[in-house]
């Protein structure tokens, strides 16, 4: 190696060291900075009770609503979103495997979906709700976050399925199997870590977005008992405490921040444990 490559490397190997540990000190810092700031109002009483009177001024009570209503929306749309993306995935990498330009048309629209921003998809789950008679509901909040992940979830499960070898298809059809035996006993067994991935990584971006559900899920203190009754988030629950002129509400909205924070890593990490188990698993 000359020492012009050799300069070219070391210089290559700085930059992307600098990136990617600059993207670790933003994620710290955004870490801490929420904690040290909801350190004081983050308790028992914020996870385990609902707002009572007052609560928006400094009184009594805390998140439960909007954690059990964002787990219910996340949830909801995560199944949904798994009904429909994963036969989706499947279709893509079994039955059009041998209609390339048919597959990247599919990719593109898919890739573009999931650009969309979210507030697009809230304005529209909203048009939905207003055309089918919905008020807002649990229920509206559901559909909207499906509407906005499933793309996520295809996308992500099917760059899985792609990199799995098209020789095991061959093998498998040669053997007699059907497309569809294919699809689900082959390559969804194959894929199953990343398929595990790509459900979590859907579900921690339903349970973390704010838009989609500002105009469809509405927003009640208390536990939703039924998909057509109104829900809390907690990412509006930390809109709306943050917009107070209250100090210790201000307080709070950080340490509803922290508990979505908590929520979302325990998700990643579930992720990576899970896909990781499965992984292993196959290889035996």
């Amino acid at each position: 190696m000359n020492r012009k490559k050799y300069i070219e490397e070391k210089l290559i190997i700085i930059l992307s060291g600098i990136a990617t540990y600059s993207l670790i000190s933003i994620l710290a810092f955004i870490i801490i900075i929420i904690f040290l700031k909801g350190f004081h109002s983050l308790s028992l009483d914020m996870v385990l009770k609902i707002p009572k009177g007052g609560y928006y001024y400094g009184g009594e009570g805390g998140v439960l609503n909007a954690i059990l209503g964002s787990i219910f929306i996340a949830f909801g749309a995560t199944c949904i979103a798994i009904l429909i993306g994963a036969p989706a995935a499947l279709y893509i990498n079994v039955h059009l495997i041998r209609h390339k330009r048919t597959q990247n048309t599919i990719r593109y629209l898919l890739d573009a979906l999931w650009g969309i921003p979210s507030i697009v998809y809230g304005a529209f789950g909203f048009t939905l709700m207003l055309f089918l008679g919905m008020n807002a509901s649990l229920l509206a909040g559901i559909i909207t976050i499906a509407l906005l992940i499933t793309p996520i979830l295809v996308r992500t499960f099917d760059e899985v399925l792609s990199t799995i070898p098209i020789g095991l298809q061959e093998a498998s059809l040669a053997l007699g199997s059907t497309k569809t035996e294919t699809a689900f006993k082959i390559l969804f067994r194959q894929g199953l870590p990343g398929f595990i991935t790509a459900v979590l990584l859907a579900f921690g971006r339903g349970i973390g977005d704010a838009a989609s559900v500002l105009f469809t899920a509405g927003y009640t203190d208390l536990i939703p008992g039924a998909l057509n009754e109104p829900a809390a988030t907690l990412p509006l629950a930390i809109f709306f405490q943050l917009a107070s002129p209250i100090p210790e509400v201000r307080e709070r909205a950080f340490a509803a921040a922290a508990i979505l924070t908590i929520i979302i890593l325990v998700t990643s990490l579930t992720a990576r444990f899970l896909s990781a188990r499965y992984s292993r698993t196959n290889l035996k």
